[in-house]
């Protein structure tokens, strides 16, 4: 139970009950979980070259040829590759960094995987690194030494636009959001 509960989300009485649960199972089916998590340690590893999460050595998202190879989005972790996919809207490259810039925590630049994005722009190619990185003080701060340590590159550097979410009442927007809402405007057309 107490490993259990030492997954993100899952507290006492949480892995109290699953325990349970698997308890009340026939044991092939906790032997099938078992060699499921042990299957997934082994067999699944890191993208060499973007970090993603892959069976290979090299993701299907890097191996594709579908994919635009001049635009590189830039995530701080897996799930941010899964929600983007899942909009089905963009088809360029990622580069996971495994986390952002956060003095707080310890975590600075040389702990991210900055130095290989690095690397994959002076390969060349690369025209464009959108940055998809959160909306708070340390996905700006990543944001900000990220921009400041491509410029030499030449790429051009993006970020997400940021704003009101569809659906979204103005007047129960922060200010901030709403305030950038209004400087990063975009021209409204009827095509």
């Amino acid at each position: 139970m107490t490993e259990i509960s030492r997954l993100p989300g899952i507290g006492k009485k949480t892995a109290l009950r699953l325990a349970l649960h698997l308890l009340k199972q026939n044991e092939a089916v906790t032997e099938a979980l078992a060699l499921a998590l042990t299957r997934m340690r082994e067999e699944i590893n890191y993208c060499k070259t973007c970090h993603n999460i892959s069976d290979q050595e090299e993701c299907s998202i890097c191996q594709s040829h579908r994919r635009d190879r001049s635009l590189i989005c830039v995530v701080e972790d897996i799930r941010d590759v899964l929600a983007i996919e899942n909009t089905n809207q963009y088809m360029g490259l990622y580069h996971v960094l495994g986390g952002v810039i956060s003095p707080i925590q310890g975590i600075g630049p040389e702990e991210l995987k900055i130095e290989s994005l690095v690397s994959r722009i002076k390969e060349g190619g690369i025209q464009e690194v959108i940055l998809a990185l959160s909306a708070t003080m340390e996905g700006d701060t990543t944001s900000f030494y990220l921009s400041k340590r491509l410029k030499e590159s030449g790429v051009k550097v993006s970020t997400i636009a940021r704003g009101i979410p569809v659906g979204g009442e103005l007047e129960f927007t922060d200010e901030v959001t709403l305030g950038r809402s209004i400087l990063t405007r975009i021209n409204y057309s009827q095509d």
